[in-house]
């Protein structure tokens, strides 16, 4: 029996003959879902599939920053830069529920240094600049401004003397010259914003449709057939695939008959530190800084923790990549030299995580200089494959709309269609209508109390998690029988967490926890939480006692091995009756 994905979770499954369908996208990750959304906004139709959760691999594993990319100035790519800016400047007004400014502080500790390393490096050296003095960065941020300029929404740099920096901040090692502020911007929920954009697609066209856990199991005669967990099985006949597997792009053209080497990954470790010094220091500042080996590193707030990156390793293994402790000691160490004031040890380490960017082959001798810059080269049709394949190489998490854009332009073209609408001012998610200042969100809460019936504080918060679509979650909540919060992380309600099982495509257990909350990596899960959390999407999708114990099981499994997370120990209930209620 063969049937067709799902568009949306809990919908008929239809069973015939293998489907035609315009595009098949494998690989969910935020490339794949932004062209899945400019190509369902254009009338295409297009099924996106993903091995995994959407937005689980790679895209869930960055520094969680939109930004211009001020070190690429050193390697000549000023296009890639120019991209950057532009992008992150559309993402701070058409995705401002998630993605906010960042004043960042480059810790400066000479006046002179680095200039000819800077034009080796611009000439093409294979050796990455050291010491970068106030005069090569007043230069680069000069001219990182000049490209931020277009819808330019955030001030522009400026440079402050030792006395005047070490003032401001403290606990930077005295042995600065100067620092640099400039801004760039950050985003809270990443992989949040992934399931956006493909809820917008399939919002924008009744033909396209979304499967994750979905494994591709064949590829013959011009058909994909596809397994889903638990659900089946499907096929589809596409006139055009593309591959935005990522890291997994080159097992992917394999499995579809076209072998290829395009990937050459590195890999990025990032930790998450309980420091609140620290954090206070910063002030909501990011510290972007030179590691003692000429790496970049950076520690901002994020959800109230002190996130501390990233590593830039060789590797090639997706399926096993997760922080080494040679990563930690090389991070922790890095903020020590930069902060000697402070504690720096790996008790304080609350979470950790590491992904592979997807970057092209390269025989570049450091990693930090293989280009971010993206390409999608085409394998044209042949007689035992009728479709084309056009490979998503390398990019970065700020440039998705425009990496998408260009790629639709080229599908559009082969299948002969025209563009109907841009992306570039197209509001994402929660994103669309979001109150712009201090004014619009009063009234925005006010409209949506009176909606809801909910409080305008429990609002708030809802309208800073979720953007705009925080009303459907609070009329859920209002409907429901039980708005008890979780008995451990009280800003998380149980109907908030039924609304998530029933309606966000959720498979799994750890599919809540570490990618539609935030409640794993801002290391405030607990024992107690994981299990009520567990029972309330038992509820919602069926699952017996076996599957809740499994599945409670794989969480703590891959938080305690993968992520370095101890779950906290549960909390005391706080009444007998709150706690009967959740059971």
């Amino acid at each position: 029996m063969t049937s067709t994905p799902e568009s949306q979770h809990g919908s008929e499954q239809r069973t015939g003959v293998p489907g035609d369908i315009d595009v098949v996208i494998l690989g969910a990750g935020i490339n794949g879902a932004g062209l899945f959304r400019d190509l369902s906004a254009q009338g295409v139709s297009c099924c996106i599939v993903d091995k995994a959760d959407f937005g689980s691999g790679t895209s869930a594993a960055p520094s969680r920053l939109i930004h211009g990319g001020l070190k690429y100035l050193e390697t000549g790519e000023f296009g890639l830069v120019a991209q950057s800016t532009l992008e992150r400047n559309l993402l701070l007004k058409n995705a401002p529920h998630y993605v906010s400014p960042l004043p960042t502080v480059i810790p400066i500790f000479s006046w002179g240094k680095g200039m000819w390393a800077a034009l080796r490096t611009l000439l093409g050296s294979t050796s990455a600049p050291r010491s970068r003095g106030a005069i090569l960065i007043k230069i680069g941020l000069m001219i990182y401004d000049f490209y931020g300029s277009r819808h330019r929404v955030m001030p522009r740099h400026r440079l402050v003397g030792r006395r005047q920096a070490l003032r401001d901040m403290p606990a930077l090692t005295g042995s600065i010259v100067a620092t640099g502020t400039y801004y760039d911007a950050k985003i809270t929920h990443p992989e949040r914003l992934v399931l956006e954009l493909i809820a917008d697609g399939l919002e924008a066209n009744p033909n396209s449709s979304a499967a994750n856990y979905t494994s591709l199991v064949s590829s013959s005669n011009g058909v994909l057939a596809f397994r889903r967990q638990n659900r089946g099985e499907f096929s589809l006949r596409p006139r055009l695939v593309v591959n935005a597997a990522g890291p997994w792009i080159d097992h992917v053209n394999a499995a579809l008959g076209a072998p290829s080497r395009m990937i050459g990954g590195t890999k990025g470790s990032h930790i998450l530190l309980k420091h609140e010094a620290l954090v206070q220091s910063l002030a909501g500042r990011m510290l972007y800084f030179e590691a003692d080996d000429g790496r970049i590193c950076l520690v901002y707030d994020y959800l109230g923790k002190a996130l501390v990156g990233s590593t830039d390793l060789a590797a090639d293994n997706p399926d096993t990549v997760r922080c080494e402790p040679a990563e930690i000691d090389y991070l922790l160490e890095s903020v020590r030299t930069l902060l000697p004031g402070m504690r720096f040890e790996r008790d304080q380490i609350v979470y950790a995580y590491s992904g592979i960017r997807p970057l092209p082959a390269s025989d570049a001798a450091i990693p930090g200089l293989i280009s971010r810059d993206h390409s999608a080269p085409v394998a044209e049709s042949e007689p035992s494959r009728p479709f084309p394949i056009i490979s998503l190489i390398g990019g970065k998490w700020t440039t998705f709309r425009g990496f998408a854009e260009e790629v639709a332009d080229t599908v559009l073209d082969r299948l002969g269609r025209i563009r109907k609408v841009t992306t570039r001012s197209m509001p994402i998610g929660g994103g669309k209508d979001f109150p712009a200042d201090t004014t619009a969100r009063s009234s925005w809460l006010a409209k949506a109390a009176s909606a809801s019936g909910i409080d305008e504080a429990r609002l708030d918060l809802l309208l800073s998690r979720y953007g705009t679509k925080a009303l459907p979650i609070a009329r859920h909540q209002s409907a429901s029988s039980n708005e008890d919060r979780l008995p451990d992380s009280h800003d998380y309600s149980v109907s908030e967490i039924d609304y998530i099982a029933r309606s966000e495509f959720v498979e799994h257990l750890a599919d809540i926890v570490m990618r539609r909350t935030t409640l794993a990596i801002s290391g405030s899960l607990t024992t107690g939480d994981l299990q009520q959390i567990a029972l309330i999407a038992g509820r919602a999708l069926g699952w017996n006692a076996q599957r809740i114990s499994e599945e409670i099981d794989a969480v703590v499994t891959q938080l305690n091995g993968t992520n370095l997370m101890g779950l906290q120990p549960e909390q005391l209930p706080r009444t007998t009756s709150d706690r009967a209620k959740l059971a």
